[in-house]
């Protein structure tokens, strides 16, 4: 008997295993695209909590009754954090686009070209609240500080 190579059953098997290569590329393609996007939104969160986290972190590290306040300067707010023991103060503020860190003596003008640079920001605003509770107004977001020398001057 001769066989023409026209086999049904040949046919099939390859028209199969390639239906099934091709599901798997598509499922390999959809996972990895799907991986990107969730690894892409962890960073851009991690990123937007980022300088709310900075700034919580300095400005709790350096709590203490009356340290902190804000100024108005040619460059926007200034929010003040004044170590009263040394005279110096840590200042944050706005100035080409990024948010700075600004060491100096207290009452000392700002120098914005020798400041540290934090992170771009188009909006910096502070509000010192009722009961020592603070807000920072940033493009990351709003965070809310309450600070602990709240507590130390409560009877």
């Amino acid at each position: 008997m001769k066989h023409n190579g026209k086999n049904p059953t040949l046919l099939l098997s390859v028209g199969l295993a390639a239906l099934f290569l091709l599901g798997f590329l598509l499922l390999v393609a959809f996972g990895a695209r799907s991986y990107r996007d969730m690894v892409d939104s962890q960073y851009g969160s991690m990123d937007a909590r980022a300088l709310g986290a900075y700034l919580a972190a300095s400005v709790k590290a350096n709590d203490s009754r009356g340290a902190l306040r804000t100024e108005d300067s040619a460059y926007g707010q200034v929010l003040v954090v004044t170590d009263e023991a040394s005279g110096w103060a840590l200042r944050y503020y706005r100035f080409d686009g990024q948010l700075v860190e600004d060491f100096a003596r207290d009452g000392a003008p700002l120098a914005p070209e020798e400041a540290q640079r934090i992170a771009p920001t188009e909006r910096f605003s502070v509000e010192l609240g009722e009961n020592d509770l603070v807000s920072v107004l940033t493009d990351a977001g709003r965070t809310l500080l309450r600070l602990r020398s709240a507590e130390e001057a409560a009877p």
